[in-house]
């Protein structure tokens, strides 16, 4: 992903920094912190959630903002992706196989076929509800000041929204 983001136009603007979210530190103070990519849901426990929160407040400077997405854990993820297939550029086809859907956690295997191999992974995702994301948030002396259902600032209707877009700053 990273090489991916720094051959983009303008790239040579942004300072790129690869590092575990739960263990970063720096002198540094930022007026926005953003998380996307559905990052948050690859933390499968509070306590990892806890720590990025943590990490990313002693990084926002005041009054700045931490900006992230979760999938909206009331629409049926599961059912949706059940025997994905999608055609990617080039001779590509993903398939997407649910393994295990259990509470909050959907696990699956994602396989690319190319022409001349297959790579197959395995992943789980953690679909925490608006409450539960909230109290971590509060846990971690962050402000919630809004939650969109996407990103095109549309409000959260939490039978439908696809997406719940959390802005939050620090809190005193």
């Amino acid at each position: 992903m990273l090489a991916i983001a720094t051959s983009k136009h303008f790239a040579e603007r942004v300072e790129w920094v690869q590092h575990s979210a739960q263990a970063y530190t720096s002198s540094r103070r930022f007026d926005l912190i953003f998380m996307t990519g559905h990052a948050f849901q690859v933390l499968l426990t509070d306590d990892d959630a806890l720590e990025v929160l943590a990490t990313m407040r002693n990084h926002v400077d005041e009054p700045g903002r931490v900006v992230f997405e979760s999938r909206n854990p009331n629409l049926d993820w599961a059912k949706e992706w059940a025997g994905r297939v999608r055609k990617l550029p080039g001779e590509i086809f993903e398939t997407l196989e649910i393994t295990t859907a259990d509470g909050e956690f959907i696990s699956f295997e994602t396989t690319y076929q190319f022409p001349d191999k297959k790579l197959t992974t395995a992943s789980t995702l953690r679909f925490p509800s608006l409450e539960h994301v909230e109290t971590l948030i509060n846990r971690s002396r962050l402000k919630l000041n809004q939650v969109l259902g996407d990103w095109d600032s549309s409000p959260l209707t939490t039978d439908y929204s696809r997406e719940m877009i959390f802005h939050v700053q620090r809190s005193k």
